[in-house]
């Protein structure tokens, strides 16, 4: 039978993981003590179980181990799992439902992420800011056990044992119990938070945890979701332990030689009291730091007394020869934290932090550097939805979308406007990408208001405390477009520096910015651009020489910028059709720009039908538009590229927010109604010249520099057959682009982005679906509608097209092609190690189908 919860999962997990996977895991804070690893690999599984367990046997020797180990009192416990599955779910709202013998038997299962209303329909009566999709209020609910050998429950501090619940985010208004005893309440949907179970629990009976959403009212000013939309942890350790979040990681004196690594360790000391456990308790704290081989390369230990609830301890460390961390060498090290009795040397606590080392500066003539090197930032604005996902949005999804990116030459990310979930920042570390982490959209406006002055300091610590030890950060953000810019006094800069200092106190290593909207540019004449290290300027390219002039000291960047159309001093929408990527790429002391927004995201729309933003280069499938190929030729000025495509103003296209769109156009050669029409074509390069052919018919070579914007334009007579663009650089063909007139469609395409699939019952296949003719080419003018079906180890999670303006459900099991395309993301079952099988059908074309192999990799560790 499969297994239907993480704990036995995460149990098979370790028993097949090398050392050094376990110091480098996906999601990385804890490392187990090797000598009594495969035991504790068990009692993990058994200690708190939700549901059933696997096959009996199993669990037989599991207990044995676990019995093992809690005689003995000498093995340290630690762990920190996923606690994702067997939750229930019910829209609606009772206060009986916190009660733990209320019976939710008829709720609906659902596992974490969820976000309820992307599986509710969209309708023109709700917000748009939320894509015309419902909130309200709704509770979940999770039934679970804790064994007497774990030693909680009602005399868990005597045993001094603690176990924490940790929510990365919960959209939004939070209210938490267990038992029927409330816990907290969180209202900010974008920080996690932790309560510590440990008073409360039931040794050996029913537990149940219960959360109370409340998202009755539209919230951010873009789709939000609602629900318990990123992972939850359970963190089960003795009660002298390193805090969440506990270690922060610096390398303040980096040469070729050596890198200076300084850690400083919280360490929680939560025992009941008494002369060996409570204050005045000595313990060593030992710091081992891990290449990326597994090799140790510097270690240090402390000799600490413990003296209060909580007790920071500075170590310093040097490192031998290190690999730099960079976008081109995303080389990442392990510390493996280790608390230790200082009589027994027994282990009381293990923890695992992953970091890079690598130094970065802004520098108002030169833009921005790391590790000496000048680097333009590549950026993107990106949300946090993910098309048919809504927000609940597991890990391969994200890294799908930046290995895109990547691919494309984007080498920076802002986070606009919240944190992200870690294991994006976890992503973007391995992958090389350059992040703003930003933590609120607005302060004093919109709903954070009424939460503002109780909880900014709490939500902005979460963030920082979390993210500081990725190397992929390089700046924070305390705000976007906050109404305070706009102060004739000084309340709004005293707010700002309010919120940058206690940044600075955090992590005095990186610089604090904010966006800035352009009107009115108050900014200049109230402190508040002074007030920054860094200014973000939201679509204020035409005043970067202005502000470089008139203020020669300022360090800045375009931290939103149009994606085609320019603006000018007069009017923002000029529709200037030069590309603002060059305010940024031919100016030194910019350090770089961010595209809004690189991505379709669902709301914030201009209007029903429409759900969404819909003029980003990449639409909510991740399929590349036409003009995504300017980006793809300015950004890799290195890879030679040339990109054919079709302007036509009468496609069937979401227009979106006017300055924010291009002309329309399409990458296809299927024009029937236009036989023998003169078209407009376009050739987006960064070869030297480009020639062009239809058919046999040749249409010249043209020289790139007579043209703007890495884009030439030509006029050509519609033939059908096909269009062949070859790109020349020193004399040489070195790319070429063909699109071919499609005939009638024939059959349906299945393009999977990976063949095989971890039974973790997170990871994702992503399907490329095409409608196509018998050659194999796209059918763009013939779109029908495909039914799926999914069998064996895997479930059907999203179906979508990428078109904002369709209104079938994501969730459903058919949906209609767009352009001759369709997305269908698949999703494997937990422990179930059968072949997924996903077949396709449409009227009048023959069935296909794909078989998808699991694996025994598990994708998602279940650690961080």
């Amino acid at each position: 039978m499969p297994f239907v919860e993480h704990g036995f999962c995460f149990a098979v997990f370790l028993a097949r993981t090398s050392f050094h996977e376990l110091l480098f895991p996906v999601h990385t804070s804890l490392v187990f003590s090797w000598s009594s690893f495969l035991s504790r690999a068990a009692l993990v599984a058994l200690v708190i179980l939700g549901g059933a367990v696997g096959p009996v046997n199993a669990a037989s020797r599991a207990n044995t181990a676990a019995k093992s180990i809690t005689g003995t009192g000498a093995a340290a416990f630690s762990s920190k799992r996923c606690f994702d599955f067997g939750w229930k779910f019910q829209l609606g709202d009772n206060a009986g439902f916190a009660k733990a013998d209320f019976n939710d038997a008829g709720w609906q299962d659902v596992q974490l992420p969820h976000d309820w209303s992307i599986h509710l329909p969209a309708a023109s009566r709700y917000s748009q800011s939320n894509g015309f999709r419902p909130g309200g209020v709704a509770w979940y609910r999770k039934h679970f056990k804790v064994t007497a050998g774990d030693g909680t429950g009602a005399n868990g501090n005597a045993q001094n044992k603690k176990i924490t619940i940790l929510f990365d985010g919960v959209y939004h208004q939070s209210d938490v119990y267990l038992n029927g005893r409330h816990l907290g309440f969180h209202p900010y949907g974008y920080t996690g938070f932790e309560y510590d179970l440990t008073p409360y629990l039931s040794t050996g009976g029913d537990n149940v945890i219960a959360v109370r959403i409340d998202h009755s009212r539209p919230s951010s000013r873009w789709y939000s979701g609602s629900g318990i939309y990123r992972h939850v942890w359970l963190r089960t350790t003795n009660a002298v332990r390193v805090a969440t979040w506990g270690t922060y990681i610096t390398t303040p004196r980096i040469t070729e030689n050596a890198a200076e690594v300084r850690i400083k360790t919280t360490v929680e000391n939560n025992t009941a009291g008494g002369t060996l456990d409570g204050n005045g308790r000595k313990v060593v704290v030992e710091q081992r730091v891990f290449d990326a081989a597994g090799n140790v390369v510097a270690q240090n230990e402390k000799a600490v007394t413990l003296t209060g609830k909580t007790t920071d301890i500075a170590q310093a460390l040097s490192v031998a020869r290190p690999a730099l961390w960079s976008p081109e060498t995303p080389n990442l090290y392990s510390v493996r934290t280790v608390i230790k009795d200082a009589e027994f040397k027994t282990e009381i606590d293990s923890y695992a932090s992953t970091f890079g080392i690598r130094s970065i500066k802004f520098d108002p003539d030169k833009g921005f550097s790391i590790n000496g090197k000048a680097v333009k930032l590549k950026g993107i604005c990106m949300h946090h939805d993910h098309g048919a996902l809504g927000t609940a949005v597991p890990d391969r999804a994200n890294v799908r979308k930046l290995e895109i990116l990547k691919a494309a030459g984007c080498n920076a990310i802002r986070t606009s406007h919240n944190p992200p979930t870690p294991e994006f920042l976890d992503a973007c570390d391995k992958l090389g990408f350059l992040v703003i982490d930003e933590a609120f959209d607005k302060w004093k406006g919109g709903y954070y208001a009424k939460y503002f002055d109780a909880w900014w300091k709490k939500d902005l610590a979460a963030m920082i405390l979390r993210d500081r030890n990725h190397p992929s950060v390089i700046l924070w953000s305390i705000g976007n477009e906050t109404n305070e810019q706009w102060d004739k006094g000084t309340t709004g800069t005293k707010r700002l520096i309010m919120l940058r200092d206690f940044v600075r106190e955090l992590d005095p290593t990186r610089l604090v910015s904010a966006a800035l909207a352009p009107s009115q540019l108050s900014f200049n004449k109230n402190g508040f651009a002074d007030a920054l290290d860094v200014v973000g300027l939201n679509y204020q390219e035409q005043f970067f020489e202005d502000f470089h002039k008139d203020y020669p000291k300022r360090i800045f960047f375009g931290t939103e910028v149009f994606p085609y159309y320019r603006s000018s001093k007069a009017r923002i929408r000029e529709y200037d059709e030069r590309n603002p990527w060059y305010d940024a790429a031919n100016n030194d002391y910019v350090a770089g720009s961010f595209i809004w927004t690189g991505i379709d995201y669902l709301g914030e729309s201009a209007g029903w039908p429409s759900r969404g933003w819909s003029t980003a280069p990449w639409d909510t499938c991740m399929f590349e538009k036409p003009y995504a190929a300017f980006f793809k030729a300015v950004w890799n000025p290195d890879k030679p590229l040339v990109s054919i495509s079709v302007v036509d103003q009468s496609l069937n296209i979401d227009s979106g927010k006017d300055h924010w769109t291009t002309p329309l156009s399409a990458s296809h050669w299927t024009f029937p109604q236009y036989e023998g029409y003169i078209l407009h074509v376009q050739t987006r390069t960064n070869c030297d010249e480009v020639e062009l052919w239809v058919n046999n018919a040749y249409m010249g070579k043209r020289n790139l520099a007579d043209f703007k914007n890495n884009t030439i334009d030509w006029r050509v007579r519609y033939q059908s057959g096909k269009i062949i663009a070859k790109g020349w650089k020193n004399g040489k063909v070195v790319t070429t682009d063909v699109l071919r007139t499609a005939g009638k469609p024939a059959k349906i395409a299945l393009v999977p982005d990976r063949t095989t699939i971890a039974s973790d019952g997170q990871d994702l296949v992503f399907i490329r679906v095409e409608l196509q003719d018998e050659k194999g080419v796209v059918v763009p003018n013939a779109d029908t509608q495909i039914k799926f079906s999914v069998r064996g180890g895997g479930k059907l999670v999203g179906l979508d097209n990428g078109d904002l303006r369709n209104n079938e459900s994501y969730k459903g099991d058919s949906h209609s092609t767009y352009f001759g395309k369709l997305l269908a993301i698949v999703q494997s079952n937990l422990g179930d190690a059968t072949p997924v099988t996903v077949c396709a059908s449409a009227s009048g074309l023959p069935e296909t189908s794909l078989e998808i192999q699991p694996t025994a990799e598990v994708a998602h560790t279940g650690v961080r």
